[in-house]
């Protein structure tokens, strides 16, 4: 390699860097790291908030959008469509979706097709109607989208899919926040909020935090018993329910 090209090399390197200095990096924070669900859990309110930093030290004058996409943990699910056959309503039609995610909601400074074109909401999931759901087996492309369709308005009537476009609050161009409400019936294990930063159209920076739902109490030892000592779960639960019935048998049969 000669000396030229080496030279090339490093300015084509310095150059580089000096750009990527020049993108906002994403501080994200949450009001609560961790979410214990306790007997007679009614939800909680997530505060989501953070800044926009310029590298160089400086505000700019760019001005920024913020999405907020806050998911919960993913998990199998068979979605079955019911039609009127004869009369009476049977099972016509299933579909298998591997990794729907439990809860999925979305916060944006403005509305997301005003902020992104479609195949960028769409890498990045930025709404609903972007979920990557992962359908297993042979579907056709229309029914696979009819049932991902009945799947989402499902969950948004559960409250566990959401969108907001109004959800992000800017100050200065550099402080952000957005209030995501979890509703009592989410499943517990770990969340993701993903924030991005996005001006004319790109993603200029993203941050993910870590939220944790987890049950505690009585609930909590129940849940723990389940998954750590299964099979000791299961010879309690068989022993208790035959002890139950044959005491409720004595009892009654002295009635």
């Amino acid at each position: 390699m000669t000396s030229g090209t080496v030279k090339w090399l490093f300015l084509g390197l310095a150059a580089f860097t000096l750009s990527a200095q020049r993108e906002p990096i994403l501080v994200p924070e949450v009001s609560q790291s961790r979410i214990e669900v306790r007997q007679g859990f009614t939800g909680a309110n997530l505060l989501l908030y953070g800044a926009v930093i310029d590298p160089a030290g400086s505000r700019g004058n760019t001005e920024y959008d913020i999405v907020v996409v806050l998911k919960g943990p993913t998990e199998p699910i068979r979605l079955r469509e019911k039609d009127r056959i004869a009369g009476i309503w049977m099972n016509a039609g299933s579909s298998d979706f591997r990794s729907a995610p439990s809860f999925f909601a979305v916060a944006s400074s403005r509305p997301v097709e005003d902020i992104v074109d479609e195949r960028t909401a769409a890498i990045y999931e930025l709404g609903t109607d972007f979920i990557q759901l992962s359908p297993s087996g042979q579907i056709e492309p229309e029914e696979q989208a009819r049932f991902a369709a009945g799947l989402v308005e499902m969950r948004e009537r559960a409250g566990l899919y959401k969108q907001d476009a109004q959800g992000v609050r800017i100050s200065e161009n550099v402080l952000y926040q957005a209030r995501i409400g979890l509703p009592s019936n989410v499943i517990t294990g770990p969340y993701t909020a993903e924030t991005f930063a996005i001006a004319n159209g790109r993603v200029l920076a993203s941050a993910t935090a870590e939220i944790e739902v987890a049950k505690v109490g009585l609930e909590g030892r129940v849940v723990s018993a389940a998954e750590n000592w299964s099979l000791l779960y299961g010879l309690g639960a068989i022993v208790l329910s035959l002890s139950m019935g044959w005491f409720a048998g004595r009892f009654f049969s002295r009635l």
